[in-house]
C-alpha cells in the first residue's frame, strides 16, 4: 500500500468526521503557506561564527566532534575514533554512504536498517543547527531513522555547507528542497541522556550512548 495514498485516506476520513469539504485542505494549506511566507521568522539573537557555534554547543552536549577536508577521509575518520574507543568497526550505515571506500579503513559497512545487535551506525544529516548543536535528520527509504536510534554509537556525517544558524533556517532549508516535511523529522542533540532518577544524568537511555560527529569542511 502506498503510504501517501493511506494517509490522504486517513485525513479524508477525519475531514468528512468533521463536516469539512476537501477543498478546504487546499485552502488550509495556502493559508498556512501564506503566514509562513509573512512571518518568516521571529526576534533571533545575532550570532557570529556559525560553526564555531556550533562545535560548541555540540560539544556541551556530549557529542565528540573532529573535522576532515574532504568527504572520502570519513571512512579513516570513522576507523579512527572507533578504535580509540575500544568499540567494534562493523557498522551499518545509510545508502547514501555507499561510495565510500570503508574496507580500506578497515571498517566492515553494511548499507541496510539496524538489527538489535548492531552497535554502530553510521549516517549523514539533512542540517546541522549552530544554535543548539542539533542535527536535523530526514527520514527516507535511502535515509532511515532506525539508523540513528537503535545502534549504541552513532556517527554522523556533517557536510559544513549544511550547518545553518537556527531551527527557522532548517526549516526554510526543508520547505526550498524538499516543500514538506518527511515522515519523520528527527532533532538529535547529544547522547540519549535522562535524570529522572535522583536527578543523576544518565547517557544512552533511550537511543545512543555516543554521538560522533565527522564535519567535512570540504561538503
Amino acid at each position: 500500500m502506498d503510504t501517501s495514498d493511506a494517509r490522504n485516506r486517513i485525513f479524508a476520513r477525519i475531514r468528512n468526521a468533521q463536516h469539512r469539504p476537501d477543498a478546504a485542505r487546499a485552502n488550509e494549506q495556502a493559508a498556512a503557506e501564506d503566514y509562513l511566507a509573512r512571518h518568516p521568522q521571529g526576534p533571533r539573537p545575532a550570532m557570529g561564527d556559525i560553526m564555531a557555534t556550533f562545535i560548541a554547543k555540540a560539544e556541551t552536549l556530549s557529542t565528540t566532534i573532529n573535522r576532515v577536508p574532504a568527504m572520502s577521509d570519513v571512512p579513516a575518520a570513522a576507523s579512527t575514533y572507533l578504535q580509540a574507543n575500544g568499540l567494534t568497526t562493523r557498522a551499518v550505515a545509510w545508502p547514501t554512504l555507499r561510495s565510500l571506500d570503508w574496507a580500506s579503513a578497515g571498517c566492515e559497512v553494511e548499507f541496510r536498517k539496524p538489527h538489535g545487535d548492531d552497535l554502530v551506525g553510521i549516517t549523514g544529516c539533512f542540517c546541522a543547527i549552530a544554535e543548539t548543536g542539533a542535527l536535523m535528520m530526514m527520514s527516507g527509504p535511502q535515509t532511515f531513522a532506525s539508523a540513528t536510534l537503535l545502534p549504541e554509537t552513532h556517527i554522523a556525517v556533517v557536510p559544513a555547507s549544511r550547518v545553518v544558524a537556527g531551527h527557522e533556517d532548517g526549516f526554510a532549508l526543508m520547505r526550498s528542497e524538499r516543500g514538506q516535511l518527511s515522515r519523520a523529522t528527527n532533532f538529535i542533540a547529544g547522547p540519549s541522556r535522562t535524570a529522572d532518577i535522583e536527578q543523576t544524568l544518565v547517557l544512552g537511555a533511550h537511543g545512543p550512548y555516543r554521538v560522533h560527529l565527522i564535519i567535512v569542511d570540504g561538503a
